[in-house]
């Protein structure tokens, strides 16, 4: 029996894949282009990214804010940058607009305006999207002249099977599994030749020893310094908003620094996580500031230009001090314990919130099998990928969708070419 024939099969309906199909039939309107998507329904992702308001990308986008091959990652970012994302989404209608952090966002403030624009572009160009059509298997069919894999494709998924020229795998990491993101594309690529680096959740909330004081501090957010040890060695520092929650601790300095205390603990390093909640003091500038104080004023008085009365009442139990003790009073050691909770509070991270908690996946197909170029694979000609399958994650504040734009493009316009 003869099978559905395609040029181009996209393998994954959220950001890479739907920019990846547009890119492609820009620049080959007569080649036929189906995206098949696991989920029945289509951009889950993409709506609940950034509260639900899709944070596209950053107003200032380097390989810096990258973990992964900082040389493959710059150049893939060079191809398609964040001012061309802002010409691109205005070209399709949606205006963005930028926030003090630097991230930018539709001026809607809604992430079915981003999902919607890609749709509508997809829908113009003659893109066929399949959702409820998960891709069980894929077959290269013919070698090289090198005698590697080689397109077309036999593809089989959930409503039948065909044949692609090329493919697109763009089914994203492990991250918010119920969108249709549960790492299935990685056992594709491992039956065809691939491997693929241990994965991590990354972007993800901590949980804290219920014993801590977090419980008590719940919705309270305040700027902070974490700094990640693995077996006694400072290996991340990072400065942002820090939420205390009924669970433990997120917000953005959380979410980034997550990946390095997650992965040491999978590794079965001793990961720790230590809080300097003053920003801009260490632990001997926090002595100073603390002996320069009115020797009558309280200790809760002094604390409370730098926190909550919350807040303060928890420190002062962690550091064995009374809120209502003069400043005079406190004894050197009183102060020396004051001062390491301020400066160096230990976090007792018992977990991670998990896959259904985490926005983006560490890990993945490394990049030496992928030429960035285009973003064929290396090990099989016409098979390319883009996204969160990869080995590439950034820190949170849009990077991650920037990355899916970027590489979809370079993906799109490859697979074509």
């Amino acid at each position: 029996m003869a099978h559905k024939q395609v040029d181009l099969v996209i393998v994954g309906a959220g950001a890479a894949g739907l920019t990846a199909a547009i890119f492609a039939t820009e620049a080959a309107p007569n080649k036929k282009v189906l995206i098949l998507d696991s989920a029945s329904r289509i951009g889950t992702k993409i709506l609940v990214s950034g509260g639900g308001r899709c944070n596209v990308t950053h107003q200032t986008v380097t390989a810096k804010d990258y973990q992964g091959s900082q040389k493959i990652i710059r150049n893939v970012l060079a191809g398609f940058n964040q001012k061309q994302t802002i010409d691109w989404f205005a070209s399709l209608g949606v205006d963005l607009k930028e926030e003090g952090t630097g991230k930018l966002f539709p001026v809607t403030d809604s992430a079915q305006t981003i999902l919607d624009a890609l749709l509508d572009r997809c829908s113009e160009l003659g893109v066929v999207i399949e959702p409820s059509s998960r891709v069980r298997t894929i077959r290269a069919t013919t070698q090289n002249e090198a005698g590697l894999p080689a397109g077309p494709f036999e593809i089989g998924h959930d409503q039948g099977e065909l044949v692609a020229g090329r493919v697109i795998l763009c089914t994203g990491g492990r991250s918010l599994p119920k969108s249709g993101s549960d790492g299935s594309g990685w056992a594709l690529v491992k039956r065809l030749g691939h491997t693929v680096t241990q994965t991590y959740p990354a972007l993800v909330p901590l949980v804290l020893d219920s014993a801590c004081f977090h419980a008590k501090l719940s919705g309270i957010s305040h700027e902070v310094v974490l700094h990640t040890h693995v077996d006694h060695k400072r290996v991340d520092s990072r400065r942002g908003s820090m939420l205390w929650t009924h669970f433990g601790i997120s917000g953005p300095v959380v979410m980034d620094a997550s990946r390095f205390w997650v992965m040491a603990q999978q590794q079965g390093r001793q990961a720790e996580l230590f809080c300097q909640l003053l920003p801009e003091m260490n632990f001997d500038q926090c002595q100073q500031w603390l002996m320069g104080q009115t020797a009558k004023q309280t200790v809760g008085k002094s604390l409370a230009s730098h926190f909550p009365a919350r807040v303060i009442e928890q420190l002062c139990l962690a550091a064995a001090v009374s809120t209502d003790q003069s400043m005079g009073q406190l004894s050197k050691d009183s102060r020396r314990k004051l001062s390491h909770v301020l400066t160096e509070l230990p976090l007792p991270v018992v977990k991670d919130r998990g896959w259904n908690y985490a926005e983006v996946t560490a890990g993945g197909i490394p990049m030496s099998e992928v030429n960035y170029r285009s973003m064929v694979s290396r090990l099989i000609e016409g098979l390319y990928f883009a996204g969160e399958i990869l080995d590439v994650d950034g820190r949170i504040g849009g990077f991650n969708f920037q990355w899916a734009w970027a590489s979809g493009h370079a993906a799109g316009v490859g697979a074509v070419s």
